[in-house]
């Protein structure tokens, strides 16, 4: 069924669009600087599940829908929307930890640096809503994948899920790296607890940005 030919420059074409910056790969970051290595996990899996729906969705042609329907994208444009802002202000509303005096250094630096600012459940939510939740998501795998796939090809629908699923590998493995280095430069940088603070912050405005842009997006 594969086609080393096709296969080998979807790869790199996968690798290049992953390691790309975007709102999956700053929310990993902000998740992993401001909660550590399992709030980034659960954020990459909720991101990994919301891309796997989108690509399910595009294997059967659901996808076509929203290319076709502009009451259908309309309608998930601006649930998406209106997630992204709540999850930006969310964020950039997200109270520093109280200081308790300059005493016990030590024992303040551990409450900066490890703000429990959302659940597990919540941020897993995010990284799949952010996704689940976003047309352009759905459109971008309706024209890039059937690119890759060969006219010859009988099973065109399992050709797609394959290659849909090298996708998501190829993501969750740069995704990883991105919670790794997150975690280790956590652990090793001074003042890092201002620092995740402030990237949460930081996190939360490109949110609203990127609402913004879905806004304003056409399909």
């Amino acid at each position: 069924m594969f086609d080393v030919i096709n296969v080998i420059p979807f790869i790199f074409a996968c690798l290049l669009l992953n390691i790309l910056p975007g709102p999956d790969s700053l929310y990993i970051i902000a998740r992993s600087a401001t909660q550590g290595a399992r709030a980034g996990v659960v954020a990459l899996l909720g991101i990994m599940v919301g891309v796997s729906v989108h690509i399910v969705a595009a294997a059967l042609g659901l996808s076509a829908l929203l290319a076709t329907s502009a009451w259908a994208f309309t309608v998930i444009k601006i649930a998406g929307c209106a997630y992204l802002l709540y999850l930006g202000f969310s964020m950039l509303m997200a109270k520093r930890p109280q200081q308790d005096g300059p005493e016990g250094e030590q024992h303040v630096k551990q409450k900066v640096e490890l703000p429990r600012t959302a659940s597990l459940q919540r941020i897993f939510a995010g990284g799949f809503l952010t996704n689940v939740l976003n047309p352009k998501v759905a459109l971008f795998f309706l024209a890039f994948v059937p690119q890759f796939i060969p006219a010859e090809v009988a099973d065109k629908t399992t050709m797609f899920l394959a290659l849909g699923g090298i996708f998501t590998l190829t993501g969750t493995s740069w995704c990883l790296l991105l919670v790794i280095g997150t975690v280790w430069l956590r652990k090793h940088l001074s003042g890092v607890g201002r620092l995740s603070f402030w990237l949460n912050k930081a996190a939360g405005g490109l949110f609203v940005y990127f609402a913004v842009k879905l806004g304003l997006a056409s399909a």
